[in-house]
């Protein structure tokens, strides 16, 4: 049979707490015969020396036997819990009172009973002459006759007889009604732990039966709620573990939405890229197919012209497959900027040289506005060109002949502003959008930015930067962003 998690630590907790029940009825059991033991042997410590001085228990002719038997007798009566004997100088047993067939051992240790008088700690066990293997507290004095050792009595405290008695006792109501309490104590004990202890594992079958559910293969139906983080100074792993999940759960619920709009994103940018390629590429076939097909029937002046719209679509081709490779390259990070400081100034001008032609062509006024004393700025000067040349392109492509556009630096704190405007028509509300996701086309029903902006955007990224669409009355559409000036 397969248990969980929860059921197995339950099991072992049960086991322990038996375990440590059963451990700690047997060492009080055990601390409270030591502790009696000691009491005992404290006691009657004397007694053996009380009975070695005030007894006459040999003479010069040796042991006097019937002395003996008859101060055996008198203690047995006494005190039925002791055990007198008398052992010479060897530990062999000379003396006793024990009955026929008790006495087990000859010899008796000498080790403890000289450690006893030698005032050791107590309690001190010695041989049981009635036991092969046991050990009891004692009591034991040397015995002296003419001026010289003879032996020693040997006094067993706890003898057969209380053997006996505690025999009795342990099948005694009494004994059986302690073992059911502790029985009981323990019983209440395992209930409540396993109480506490299915309170405590709570938040972890919790986040198992959350861990059970998800799926991060399916698409998240609605958001996991994210648990917030526990304060820094929580001791509760589980409650930082179910928090971290529900965090992770729902990035990943994230970035599956992420993933799919990405995904959503490129099946639209392929459909319109098809879309661009698709009509200079026909116009090119057309004007190529015309030329192969009339090259006899037409004109000089008919096939130059030809020529002329075949190359113009074929440059067309060839810019929109540099760009979409470009965009390639920084979705990619196959391109990353080379830092270098120069004067934007100087930038701005350079490119206002390549477009004054075309402006003019189109009765359109370039502008700029240089501040004195503006901070030159750290980026890459090929990417930053690039974006200019962007950003003025479409400028100049969607502003009305006799329109003007214009670029303005700016410093703000340790950066440089760069705006671009213009007095075009500006950016359809339903653009705004997705205006840096994909390409648009004004007069088609693609909705997005164009390749250009995309490029700008990615190389501003690059640059921990971004670009911005602001809207300005009495402006068309105005874009701008920020660079890091040089030593900040």
């Amino acid at each position: 049979m397969k248990l969980t998690l929860s059921q197995r630590l339950s099991v072992v907790f049960s086991v322990l707490l038996l375990t440590c029940s059963g451990a700690s009825a047997w060492l009080q059991i055990r601390a409270n015969d030591l502790h009696q033991e000691e009491v005992v042997q404290g006691l009657s410590q004397g007694l053996a020396e009380h009975i070695a001085h005030n007894t006459a228990l040999m003479d010069a002719e040796g042991l006097k036997a019937d002395a003996v038997r008859r101060l055996f007798g008198q203690l047995m009566v006494v005190n039925p819990s002791v055990e007198v004997y008398l052992l010479d100088t060897d530990g062999r047993i000379m003396g006793d009172d024990a009955p026929a067939g008790h006495l087990k051992r000859e010899r008796v240790d000498l080790g403890p009973i000289h450690r006893l008088l030698d005032g050791g700690p107590l309690p001190i066990l010695g041989d049981d002459p009635r036991s092969s293997s046991g050990r009891k507290v004692f009591s034991a004095a040397p015995l002296s006759a003419d001026g010289r050792d003879q032996g020693y009595i040997y006094v067993v405290l706890l003898g057969e007889a209380r053997d006996r008695l505690d025999a009795r006792v342990a099948a005694s109501a009494v004994l059986r009604t302690t073992l059911w309490s502790m029985g009981l104590v323990a019983l209440l004990g395992l209930v409540a732990g396993l109480t506490a202890f299915g309170l405590i594992t709570r938040p972890l079958r919790r986040l198992t039966d959350a861990m059970r559910n998800f799926d991060a293969d399916a698409e998240p139906v609605t958001p996991v709620p994210l648990t917030p983080l526990p304060t820094p100074d929580t001791r509760d792993e589980i409650a930082v573990l179910e928090a971290a999940f529900g965090q992770m759960a729902g990035r990943i619920g994230e970035q599956w939405r992420t993933l799919t709009q990405q995904d959503q994103e490129r099946r639209e940018l392929v459909a319109n890229i098809s879309h661009d390629l698709r009509t200079p590429l026909a116009s090119l076939h057309g004007y190529l197919e015309t030329l192969s097909l009339k090259t006899d029937t037409l004109s000089d002046a008919e096939r130059r012209r030809y020529l002329a719209i075949a190359l113009s679509q074929s440059r067309k081709v060839g810019q929109l497959a540099q760009a979409l490779f470009e965009l390639a390259r920084l979705e990619y990070g196959d391109v990353q900027p080379v830092l270098e400081d120069f004067s934007l100034a100087d930038l701005v001008q350079d490119v206002f040289q390549k477009f004054e032609l075309s402006a003019e062509a189109r009765q359109l006024r370039l502008s700029a506005s240089l501040p004195q004393l503006l901070p030159v700025v750290t980026a890459d000067l090929g990417m930053m060109e690039r974006v200019l040349t962007n950003l003025l392109d479409n400028a100049i492509r969607h502003t009305p002949p006799g329109g003007n556009i214009e670029v303005e630096l700016r410093r703000r704190d340790d950066k440089v502003a760069i705006t671009v405007s213009d007095t075009g028509p500006g950016i359809p509300p339903e653009l705004l959008e997705n205006l840096f996701r994909r390409p648009f086309s004004f007069s088609g029903p693609r909705a997005g930015g164009g390749l250009g902006l995309l490029i700008v955007q990615r190389m501003l990224q690059l640059h921990q930067s971004q670009i911005q669409l602001l809207q300005r009355e009495g402006r068309g559409a105005v874009f701008s962003f920020e660079l890091r000036a040089a030593g900040k």
